[in-house]
């Protein structure tokens, strides 16, 4: 265990080296920071989290710099998150207020994310298994034509044009449209084809072939979705980050969207926020980064995932404050549509 003193004066070195990207030094912690302690006393400490690993001398001066170690301990022992100003509070939510669709929620939510951090920025999109049915619309074009809209919990709509084989009228459109949401109202999108395996038979006679017109345009919308969707945004944020090695794998890596999902994590606690730090990263390339990433969903319900990925150099509590806030803001607006 890192008692108080050491624990303030990793955290002085780790707040130093984050602003400055210059190694940090005894004399240096002792003016800039209140340690309340002679700089001998500093200097002995620092070379007790350095034989700990918490920090380390990159060269020959007399400058620490923190290592992975040290990163994780100052994240796991963060006093609090910062906070958002109310302004940045206000402009999050007015500007994620005016999304007009899920793919719009998602393209504003990742711009958002990597303005705030200047970071790189990753949303995942709800995944196909964790939505549901929230209602079906048919609604008449011609006689034999009609448009299907269906909209998930998770802010999805799909709209689709349906040619039918007969000649139908609006009173029946509208009994298939009654049948269809009965059937389908809070079904998993997953479970739909089994859901509605023998919904044809259950329809009088002369409705059964437009039916199972219907149903087979709507199964192939759900399959024509991707569950291990990624949409990324401000990569050019790497260019100022201290990527004198690896910089190349870090763009490789982020073109891989598997590995991206996978180090989003998993968590059902959607409050919870996870920090993946350089070495703890399984991908070789991006073991110069870290990775914070929170969940997002509707109500009490985690659909999917968003976050971060710069440089282990990073301000840790200004990103995870803004991980937060915004995976809250995009909860609340599925939550309420």
């Amino acid at each position: 265990m890192v008692d108080d003193r050491k624990l303030a004066v990793l955290r002085a070195i780790v707040e130093d080296y984050v602003s400055t990207n210059e190694p940090v030094g005894s004399k240096a912690l002792t003016e800039r920071h209140n340690l309340g302690v002679s700089p001998a006393t500093v200097r002995n400490d620092m070379a007790a989290l350095e034989e700990l690993g918490y920090i380390t001398q990159p060269h020959t001066s007399a400058g620490r710099v923190p290592t992975d170690k040290g990163y994780r301990l100052f994240v796991d022992r963060l006093s609090q998150v910062k906070p958002l100003s109310a302004a940045e509070r206000r402009a999050i939510e007015t500007f994620l207020a005016g999304a007009v669709d899920l793919d719009d929620v998602v393209t504003r939510t990742v711009r958002l994310l990597a303005q705030l951090t200047r970071q790189v920025a990753v949303v995942q999109y709800p995944a196909l298994s964790h939505s549901t049915v929230r209602h079906i619309e048919l609604v008449p074009l011609t006689e034999r034509r009609v448009m299907m809209v269906l909209i998930t919990n998770t802010g999805r709509v799909e709209q689709r044009v349906i040619e039918l084989p007969d000649v139908i009228d609006d009173s029946r459109i509208a009994h298939m449209r009654a049948v269809l949401n009965a059937c389908l109202d809070g079904c998993g999108l997953a479970q739909v084809p089994d859901t509605v395996a023998d919904l044809p038979d259950r329809m009088p006679v002369e409705d059964r072939s437009s039916m199972v017109t219907i149903l087979s345009v709507l199964l192939e919308t759900l399959v024509e979705r991707h569950d291990e969707r990624l949409v990324i945004a401000g990569a050019a944020n790497l260019a100022a980050a201290d990527f004198t090695i690896g910089l190349r794998e870090v763009l490789e890596a982020l073109e891989e969207q598997v590995v991206l999902i996978r180090l989003l994590g998993e968590t059902t606690d959607t409050s919870a926020i996870t920090v993946r730090i350089g070495s703890e990263n399984p991908y070789t390339g991006l073991r110069g980064t870290s990775i914070v990433a929170a969940g997002y969903g509707s109500g009490d319900q985690q659909l999917a995932r968003l976050g971060v990925l710069g440089p282990t150099r990073m301000d840790y509590p200004v990103t995870m404050g803004a991980v937060r806030a915004v995976a809250r803001y995009v909860s609340q607006i599925l939550t309420a549509s």
